[in-house]
């Protein structure tokens, strides 16, 4: 996966960076974590080098173990300078709580330390996470700050209103929840390998440019780039839902997720910004993606509500399930004694539709209907029309050669005009085959070439 550089600086915010290692290692990203002298008085760097595997630093003369190597990667022969190397080997670099003092550092161009210094060597996006008392945040000072940051092509993410950290305090100035700040890691980093695709398409001169991309000091910090969907944020789903019963056992279905794997690898190939939220996918992540894991239909509710205001498309592919158990067991149920088991179930919320209820008029909505029989485009059609969508794929689950667990799949696509609907067959093909299909048909919705 990626390589991220942690930068913590000082704050009592700092604790909250710990569950931000652990999440982002738990995805399978390679982390190393700096640390300015005062972040150290709230987190020893023994949890980080705990959490990430690596040494922690503090100084640009403290001597690196690792010569500036993430885990997993060899050290070079020599030994570099600290401020240097690690930012040469990041992938993307995280502030992770920026504080105003670092932050107004950061806007004046100051690097007294070695998170600072980082920052002002970094060629690769980086990312500030602000934490602080609100009258601190909302102050004009730290405001025109952000603002010069943001201008130069830093991501801010956001920091949250509720109750600070002084007895007493509300407002807004809340680290962001760790989740949300990896999320806008991984972001950043498929925006700039986005852009350096474009840019190795583009030729020798938007290669230069792209040097700067993320770079604090730099104005033109993004590249224009190629492909049909280049500036698009496409949200898909993939997957199927699965739903407890007790502690080992579940409800689910036979998605597999290729059909929306399928779909995010064509749009990233078009250019498009992809964001995939995975419901129990075991395939190989696409590169260049952001990649969101969830469960239940509950979880998956709950992303797709945070991420479907940012899309401009959304490929609802995951199989959710329509049921579950009103009561599950906290244990594993035994079946010593008993004759039988009744299990109650209740409807789950119909994410789709709750989605299309409040959409934007600029935001295309393609849902997926696995039905089974000779009506399955009847349903699908009434899908369509019911919920408010651009267009239903469906497919026809009473068939053993295609769906699911195939690598190919047979699709009808529906699509709303005026007052009917149209259908388009696509014949059995490999499924990045029909993706390709999909997203041309997304294409002409839009009046997109």
């Amino acid at each position: 996966m990626s390589r991220i550089l942690l930068g913590v600086s000082g704050g009592i915010a700092a604790y909250k960076t710990l569950e931000l290692v652990r999440l982002a290692t738990g995805a399978g990203h390679s982390v190393r974590a700096i640390q300015t002298p005062t972040s150290r008085r709230f987190v020893g760097e023994a949890s980080f080098e705990a959490l990430t595997g690596a040494p922690v630093l503090s100084s640009e003369f403290q001597r690196d173990p690792a010569r500036g190597a993430f885990p997993g990667q060899a050290p070079p022969q020599h030994a570099p300078l600290n401020h240097l190397e690690l930012v040469a080997n990041a992938e993307v670099y995280a502030i992770v709580p920026a504080s105003a003092n670092t932050i107004a550092k950061l806007a004046a161009g100051i690097a007294d330390n070695l998170v600072c210094s980082c920052a002002l060597a970094a060629e690769c996006p980086l990312v500030l996470a602000p934490a602080m008392n609100n009258r601190m945040y909302e102050h004009p000072a730290t405001q025109a700050n952000l603002l010069t940051l943001r201008a130069w092509g830093v991501h801010i993410v956001e920091p949250d209103s509720g109750r600070l950290a002084s007895i007493g305090e509300q407002g807004v100035g809340r680290l962001a929840e760790p989740v949300r700040i990896l999320t806008a890691c991984e972001r950043a980093i498929a925006a700039a390998a986005t852009a350096a695709d474009a840019a190795t398409t583009a030729g020798p001169s938007l290669l230069d440019a792209s040097a700067g991309v993320g770079r604090i000091g730099h104005t033109d910090l993004l590249p224009q780039r190629t492909g049909s969907w280049s500036g698009l944020n496409v949200l898909v789903t993939a997957g199927g839902t699965r739903e407890p019963i007790d502690s080992v056992r579940f409800l689910g279905n036979s998605s597999s997720g290729r059909m929306g794997l399928a779909l995010a690898r064509a749009a990233r190939a078009r250019g498009a910004q992809v964001t995939v939220i995975a419901a129990n996918v075991a395939l190989e992540r696409p590169a260049g993606i952001v990649w969101r894991e969830v469960a239940t239909a509950a979880e998956l509710a709950r992303a797709c509500e945070e991420e479907f205001p940012e899309c401009d498309v959304l490929l609802m592919a995951a199989a959710v399930a329509d049921f579950r158990p009103v009561a599950p067991a906290q244990a594993k149920l035994k079946k010593a004694g008993r004759t039988g088991m009744r299990l109650e179930l209740e409807p789950t919320a119909d994410v789709l539709a709750g989605l299309a209820a409040r959409r934007r008029p600029d935001q295309t909505l393609v849902g997926f209907a696995a039905e089974h029989g000779e009506r399955a485009v009847e349903h699908g059609r009434a899908k369509l029309t019911g919920k408010g969508l651009d267009a239903v794929v469906v497919n026809d689950i009473s068939r053993s050669d295609i769906g699911f667990e195939s690598d190919t799949n047979e699709v009808t696509i529906l699509t709303a005009s005026q007052h009917r609907s149209q259908e388009r067959h696509v014949p059995r093909a490999r499924k990045d085959a029909v993706a390709e299909e999909i997203l041309d048909t997304v294409a002409g919705l839009r009046h997109m070439p």
